[in-house]
């Protein structure tokens, strides 16, 4: 017996902030064709050709992001396009996998043209160069700035054991005796229960807690005294998901709450390569100006005139290893690689901790923060698709899930 079924089917996969990194994106461009025009015009005014070189400069720069604004907006206006199987999540990832190349042949160029330099030097105007240096710095910091207050992705909680857990917080439950703390600590240590009530030092004896689980399993943990809190001796199993009987003074006293667990996937699979791009061009750029500024500098006060293809040859490398970045993390999500293997690890861990066989896992992006998932389990109990979507939903990035079963008598 074979069943399957996909748990959504919803297919707008979008980060979160979308909307508003378009606009920032559009406000840049808006700060960069300003520059440029202003640029160009008063270089051909006040007879600078390096004035015009850097607003011819600048265009590059707000090519690559109309490129970034123009991909958010395709992504948004076409997210419930049917024709778009898993919608238009990863087109911000081809996006920035375009500039990312852009940004290699760049890299290259300058390059290049630092090494010509070495062997054909060229007379430097460094009363005219160096200012407009420092102009295209304070636009490039003040474009970092409008990018960088946009929202990005990321993963909360603590580790264990390679595993990520964001966990309710600690719940206060007042009592007789005053307000007792009860969490699940588990920082570099296995997860056990600890009680504490300020001021109060709690005795083993008087306290005991039990966990019940959606299938109805029960669990009974004994306590023990660790200095001012008591703590669980049995290690507390996964997931943890569960409901909590707190029993005080020999258990005439009961309180009940509740934990429920959440997983998020690894940061790469929360980021927003879109803008990431962006910020990575205008960084970029914002570095070989310092550079150029130093290079300049110590050329004109000292007559270092080597220092400036120096510092040409530094910026192309920096970018070159940026870019570098940039296509490796773009190409692997384009190409559909697992972006998080130990959540696949972990969910694989959750399937088979009952018996049960993952005898398939197809794990890879949708979008920023939005993860695909196809699961096949091989089972002998009498358990349906529905029961493991249930067992998944903890796992928060998973947007769109299909699960396959088959059953096999012993």
């Amino acid at each position: 017996m074979s069943t399957a079924e996909s748990a959504t089917h919803d297919h707008v996969f979008l980060g979160h902030g979308h909307s508003e990194n378009e606009r920032r994106t559009w406000a840049v461009i808006a700060l960069c064709a300003f520059m440029m025009v202003a640029e160009i015009v008063g270089g051909l005014l006040f007879g600078s050709i390096a004035l015009v070189a850097d607003g011819l400069h600048m265009s590059t720069h707000a090519s690559a992001l109309l490129l970034a604004a123009l991909a958010y907006n395709y992504a948004r206006r076409h997210a419930d396009d049917a024709r778009f199987s898993f919608g238009t999540g990863k087109l911000g990832d081809l996006a920035g996998f375009t500039s990312a190349i852009v940004l290699a042949m760049i890299a290259l160029l300058i390059g290049y043209e630092a090494l010509t330099r070495f062997i054909w030097p060229v007379p430097i105007h460094y009363a005219e160069a160096i200012p407009i240096a420092a102009l295209g710095l304070i636009v490039n910091v003040a474009t970092v700035l409008l990018l960088s207050g946009s929202g990005h992705g990321h993963s909360h909680g603590h580790a264990h054991a390679g595993r990520e857990h964001d966990h309710d917080a600690a719940h206060y439950v007042q009592t007789s005796g005053g307000t007792l703390t009860l969490e699940i600590f588990e920082a570099g240590a296995p997860p056990r229960f600890r009680l504490s009530v300020p001021g109060r030092d709690l005795r083993a004896d008087n306290a005991t807690i039990e966990t019940t689980r959606s299938d109805g399993s029960c669990q009974a943990f004994r306590l023990t005294a660790r200095g001012g809190y008591l703590e669980s001796v049995d290690e507390i199993p996964e997931p943890h998901t569960f409901k909590v009987r707190v029993l005080l003074n020999r258990g005439g006293e009961a309180h009940e709450v509740e934990f429920a667990e959440h997983e998020h996937a690894h940061d790469s699979a929360q980021r927003d390569n879109n803008m990431r791009a962006a910020i990575v061009h205008v960084l970029a750029d914002a570095a070989v100006s310092v550079l150029v500024i130093v290079g300049l500098s110590l050329g004109w006060y000292l007559g270092w005139t080597f220092m400036d293809p120096v510092a040409g040859l530094i910026g192309s490398v920096v970018i070159a290893a940026w870019a570098y970045t940039l296509i490796r993390d773009t190409g692997a999500i384009l190409l559909d690689m697992n972006p998080d293997r130990n959540m696949a690890e972990r969910m694989r861990a959750l399937i088979e901790a009952d018996g049960d066989r993952l005898t398939d896992l197809h794990l890879w992006r949708l979008g920023p923060g939005h993860l695909g998932a196809i699961v096949s389990v091989s089972t002998q109990r009498v358990r349906g698709v529905h029961y493991y979507q249930s067992l998944l939903r903890r796992f928060q990035s998973l947007s769109h899930l299909t699960v396959q079963v088959e059953k096999h008598n012993a």
